[in-house]
């Protein structure tokens, strides 16, 4: 991103798994550290198993309905990396500079995510092929 960018650094990388219960034990033993935050999004029917590593976060994501986002993401690619995020200190700055960029934007505003950030999602034609997400601290929104 340019210079200008409200990226401030990378929040957490997601993976979609089929089986959240078994990928959750997996990551447990190889990080050595259990879940930090565990967290069902009803309205992106996803449940979330978060591991915190230092600065930056790993995100497991299973599906709670077939026709979800990440249930058709499973479907297409199979298991694995779903997308990066970032962390912005004004989400809706951070949107319109994509915007201005020609990307082609998922969510047009932030919206309420897991953690409690304001999160939004950016095509993944927009950003050579990966999936991204901007997240912002909730008490950082104007």
């Amino acid at each position: 991103m340019a210079a200008d960018s409200g990226l401030a650094a990378i929040d957490h990388v997601g993976l979609a798994v089929a089986d959240l219960d078994a990928a959750s034990d997996f990551y447990t033993d190889l990080l050595g550290v259990p879940p930090s935050h565990r967290e069902e999004v009803p309205q992106d029917g996803v449940r979330a198993v978060f591991f915190d590593l230092g600065s930056a976060s790993l995100e497991l994501l299973g599906s709670t309905s077939g026709d979800s986002r990440v249930a058709r993401f499973l479907g297409r690619r199979g298991e694995g990396l779903h997308h990066i995020a970032y962390l912005v200190t004004d989400i809706e700055a951070e949107l319109a500079g994509w915007r201005r960029r020609g990307a082609e934007l998922i969510d047009e505003h932030g919206r309420p995510g897991a953690r409690g950030r304001l999160v939004a999602f950016i095509h993944p034609k927009s950003a050579h092929g990966v999936l991204t997400e901007l997240c912002q601290l909730r008490d950082q929104s104007s």
